[in-house]
């Protein structure tokens, strides 16, 4: 019975729609740092090729 009311609760859906959020913009940032990490100790790939064809 606890389970069907807690379903239909809106607050559980939005507390569950945020923590998700949260978690799912955290994933994003920590991905960014390891790009720009990546790109600063090897360099992009496209920084020598300007200009040559």
């Amino acid at each position: 019975m606890e389970a069907k009311k807690l379903l239909k609760d809106k607050k559980f859906w939005f507390a569950s729609f945020l923590i998700t959020w949260a978690a799912a913009l955290q994933a994003h940032m920590m991905w960014m740092q390891k790009q720009d990490s990546f790109k600063q100790k090897f360099g992009a790939l496209n920084d020598g090729d300007e200009g040559e064809n």
